[in-house]
């Protein structure tokens, strides 16, 4: 094709062909028997996820791997001994250009395939690993801007409860990330030396801090609480109905359920996806775009480094084992990067 099509053009005509013949192929034909067992893939997958167990890792991110890679053997429909790496060079493409999945995505399904295919070879179930010839898939680093001032003011506002406030206080203060942030047990905060042990990733814990906003704020709202659940941010137990729950009761005292012990789950925290309503929430009401709970570990870093903070115990008050994860958080500006070079290079 190159003496007829611009060079430039070759790579996603065979992308595109690759894709519209996926379901053909052209083999010698064989008369031999091929019994195939269909739980086979199954069957091994069990095996690597009771492997990543044993070797540590988080319930959440077993649940991602086994996702995943399920996924993957659905659409592949082959056993994974015969998985080849233009099979999943196809897959990785067809999940970005018809499923309509970004760049990073497809980069974190491969990079899972990648651990499975090579905990095969390691156990010498394979001797080849297809995934060795798949190369990473180059995403677009952009700019994630942090809030400004004006924005955390808004969202300050915008808090109806002292719940919410205590939320936002929690999440300004601590960097820490959502996951943490609703496993905070009672136990595990001093409000007195504003100190919280929080549980990150593979279990590793960490202690962050409390300000005098933040301290104040989960003063006043375990006030507001009269129950006994063990967790800072407890599970309503009517999760996602609040408003049925509270039936004929006023939109205010809605808002407080978390100060009725009948609302109150017994024993289990608030979840994840939830916290993350209640952000956007406050976010839309404050006018404020994009607001999540992970934009506040970006914000405290950023606000930190600009403040004089060294590099290295912004990277530790995140729990990063790497400072180059660290550098990804920041947001600093052209302007800020302009007057550092004047203030220190020669």
């Amino acid at each position: 094709m190159l003496p007829y099509v611009d060079r430039r053009h070759i790579e996603d005509i065979k992308l595109r062909l690759s894709m519209v013949l996926a379901n053909y192929s052209i083999t010698e034909e064989s008369t031999e028997l091929i019994i195939y067992e269909g739980d086979v893939n199954e069957r091994i997958l069990k095996r690597f996820l009771m492997a990543k167990a044993a070797a540590g890792c988080s319930p959440n991110t077993i649940r991602y791997y086994k996702n995943s890679i399920s996924f993957f053997f659905e659409r592949i429909t082959k056993p994974f001994s015969d998985v080849s790496a233009d099979d999943i060079r196809l897959y990785l493409a067809t999940r970005t250009q018809i499923d309509g999945i970004s760049k990073t995505t497809a980069n974190n399904e491969r990079r899972n395939l990648s651990a499975f295919y090579g905990w095969l070879q390691r156990e010498e179930i394979l001797l080849k690993n297809p995934m060795l010839k798949v190369d990473s898939i180059k995403v677009t680093k952009t700019r994630k801007p942090a809030f400004t001032q004006m924005d955390i003011e808004k969202m300050r506002f915008a808090c109806r409860n002292s719940y919410q406030t205590a939320l936002v206080e929690t999440l300004l203060s601590t960097w820490a990330r959502v996951s943490e942030v609703a496993q905070i047990k009672l136990k595990e905060i001093d409000i007195e030396k504003g100190s919280v042990l929080v549980h990150g990733k593979g279990d590793k814990e960490r202690i962050v801090y409390l300000n005098a906003k933040a301290q104040l704020a989960i003063k006043n709202y375990l006030d507001d609480r009269c129950d006994n659940n063990p967790y800072l941010f407890p599970r309503c137990e009517y999760a996602g109905d609040v408003k049925k729950m509270c039936s004929g009761t006023p939109r205010k005292l809605q808002a407080h359920w978390y100060t009725r012990p009948l609302y109150v789950s017994k024993d289990q925290h608030r979840d994840k996806g939830t916290i993350e309503s209640d952000i956007r929430s406050i976010g839309r009401r404050a006018g404020v775009e994009n607001a999540h709970p992970h934009r506040f570990r970006r914000t405290g870093a950023t606000v930190a480094l600009r403040n004089g903070m060294p590099l290295i115990t912004v990277s530790k008050l995140l729990g990063h084992e790497s400072i180059g994860t660290t550098q990804i958080y920041l947001d600093i500006s052209d302007k800020e990067l302009e007057q550092a070079h004047e203030k220190y290079v020669i």
